[in-house]
């Protein structure tokens, strides 16, 4: 892998948003970061760097939204989500670095398009319903960091409060993140190296939840959200152009 301006602008840019959508702003934004970094590195090397970079943004995070949790969505949807994170773990050989960007391009369009159309939100759905989203959340967010729409597909349907919405979700995603310490760990991808850009990013990503705050007072949200989903559209058409050719 070469460390050129490319990938420097690509990882840049990827920890921006994410810390955009850390700041409580624009719905889940990061989901877009490893898409893009798998632009220029393979997905391994893309979750894994974000990895430690996630679970930093989420403690400042926790902080602000702990108390407006619902405990019994997350006791619904975590338990199916930590199988989610096994079952990821125990399929991780099937896939190389061409198979994970065809798939990490089909979930990235899929998500997109349920974002910008979101055909179910508002429908009355069953509980089981939202444990199989916490494992599909759970699968997701093992090999791509996209554990966000899954769940939100789900709370969406609760008819939650913001602060409900934005306090289940972070408490959801960041518990998760700290599941797949285990098996990123087993599988070697929290190495040094790794280890080393992730610290080198924090200060980008401390930036990223300021802009969001920023952001949040001069663009429309829903405007800003809708930019993104149509980039992860786009990113996941070249993922899987990449990953077939």
């Amino acid at each position: 892998m070469v460390y050129d301006g490319q990938f420097i602008v690509l990882m840049v840019v990827a920890v921006l948003l994410t810390g955009i959508s850390k700041s409580g702003f624009a719905g889940g934004v990061g989901v877009v970061a490893v898409p893009l970094i798998s632009l220029k590195a393979s997905p391994t090397f893309a979750v894994a760097v974000m990895l430690p970079l996630l679970i930093v943004m989420d403690v400042f995070s926790l902080r602000a939204w702990w108390r407006h949790r619902l405990g019994s969505l997350l006791w619904l949807m975590f338990p199916p989500a930590v199988l989610g994170v096994a079952i990821g773990y125990l399929t991780y050989g099937l896939f190389d670095d061409d198979l994970l960007k065809v798939l990490l391009g089909i979930f990235s369009m899929l998500f997109g398009l349920w974002g910008l159309f979101k055909p179910f939100r508002g429908r009355v759905v069953p509980a089981w319903i939202g444990g199989l989203c916490g494992g599909i959340a759970g699968f997701t967010s093992f090999i791509a960091h996209a554990g966000g729409p899954p769940l939100n597909f789900y709370l969406l349907q609760c008819r939650l409060s913001k602060e409900q919405f934005l306090g289940t979700a972070v408490v959801f995603l960041a518990a998760i993140n700290l599941v797949k310490l285990v098996p990123y760990g087993l599988l070697g991808l929290l190495n040094v190296a790794n280890l080393t850009i992730a610290l080198l990013l924090i200060p980008v990503a401390w930036l990223g939840v300021r802009l969001g705050l920023v952001i949040q007072k001069r663009l429309s949200g829903e405007l800003f959200f809708r930019i993104i989903l149509g980039l992860l559209i786009l990113l996941g058409i070249r993922l899987i152009v990449d990953g077939w050719g």
